[in-house]
């Protein structure tokens, strides 16, 4: 049996979380005296006074439905990053613990882990990005605490094998984080579905990517409703803002717009994956199951300071293990992807008179 509290540090057990005015309050009142707001309004065109709903009942009721998750294992944060951050400062002890990650993997894992004086155990990916489910295992011991899954993977586009996954949430001894920020570019179903079956589970998702709300700063984590309790308990009273829950809102009730998007998207992405292969200055175009392509390219620092002089700006991934010589470009709007092409092909024809 999966004990939660067991993982949980023991300082945090017995916590008290800060009770802020919104919390002993909830509803609607005439005259409002007990969180020291401004009551004259603000120093705006449009009043930001109040503070918001600490909880983010509405955002949260709204997206238990579209998720088809009970809204009390819905946890809101700052970006991915906070809960990312948030886990580690709960289940890892500084100095003891550790966090395993599957590189070349979202950089953000480890850098949260250091902060928090946290060691991170690295468990590279198979040349073709697979998992490898009994590698990870076998660096596991009773300190390995959380194992980040980024699937679709950042740089690398693939999904990770689900019975790999599967084995690993049966087998790994603390929680098993699988980062879905990319989830709705792919075929696949989301881990969500699967959250019942494995109290070890928790599943991230952002605002981020297909519903284009990078600036609001807006992540999700499901998980267990004891889980989502402890992520309660240790964030800041009022972590996401106003207007990042009115935006969020009007983003959920619009989802037309963000299915278009999705679509556009898939396109494009179809186009580039057929068209940069044709060019000689690419040597592979890996599968792709996010807004990106992983491109392997000849010359890619080269190659990234020439797009850069064209004001064009990809992601050099070059120094990466194995990602060694590629490029990760997100897939544009047609104007951009062939903004995109020509450079590469004035690149290519640029390299062949050199020679």
């Amino acid at each position: 049996m999966f004990d939660i509290n067991s993982l949980l540090r023991p300082h945090l057990r017995n916590l008290t979380p800060y009770s802020s005015a919104r919390d002993e309050f909830s509803g609607t009142a005439q005259v409002y005296l007990d969180a020291n707001e401004n009551s004259f309004g603000s120093a705006t065109a449009e009043d930001f006074n109040r503070y918001p709903d600490p909880h983010q009942r509405r955002v949260k009721r709204m997206l238990a439905r579209l998720k088809e998750v009970p809204a009390d294992q819905i946890f809101l944060g700052n970006g991915s990053d906070e809960p990312i951050d948030l886990l580690i400062r709960a289940f890892c002890q500084p100095g003891q613990d550790h966090i395993l990650i599957l590189p070349p993997t979202y950089g953000m894992y480890s850098v949260s882990a250091t902060i928090n004086g946290v060691g991170v155990r690295e468990v590279l990916l198979r040349p073709n990005f697979s998992l490898d489910a009994n590698a990870v295992l076998s660096n596991t011991d009773r300190n390995s605490k959380i194992l980040f899954i980024c699937s679709p993977n950042n740089p690398t586009g693939n999904l990770m094998d689900r019975v790999a996954v599967e084995k690993l949430l049966q087998e790994f001894p603390g929680l098993v984080v699988v980062d879905e920020a990319y989830i709705d570019y792919c075929r696949e179903d989301s881990w969500t579905c699967r959250l019942e079956e494995f109290p070890n589970l928790v599943v991230l998702q952002t605002f981020s990517k297909a519903w284009g709300l990078a600036a609001l700063r807006l992540g999700m984590a499901f998980a267990s409703r004891e889980l989502i309790e402890i992520l309660n308990k240790i964030k800041p009273p009022y972590n996401i803002s106003q207007l990042s829950q009115q935006y969020a809102l009007r983003a959920i009730t619009n989802r037309d717009k963000m299915k278009r998007q999705l679509a556009l998207t898939l396109f494009e992405r179809q186009q580039l994956e057929q068209r940069l292969p044709q060019l000689a200055i690419v040597e592979k175009v890996y599968p792709s199951e996010a807004n990106f392509l992983l491109v392997k390219v000849q010359e890619a620092r080269p190659l990234y300071d020439f797009l850069l002089e064209k004001g064009i700006v990809v992601r050099d991934r070059s120094r990466v293990q194995l990602c060694e010589g590629c490029l990760r470009i997100t897939v544009g709007t047609p104007n951009e992807n062939e903004q995109l092409l020509e450079a590469l092909a004035a690149f290519s024809v640029k390299e062949k008179q050199a020679i």
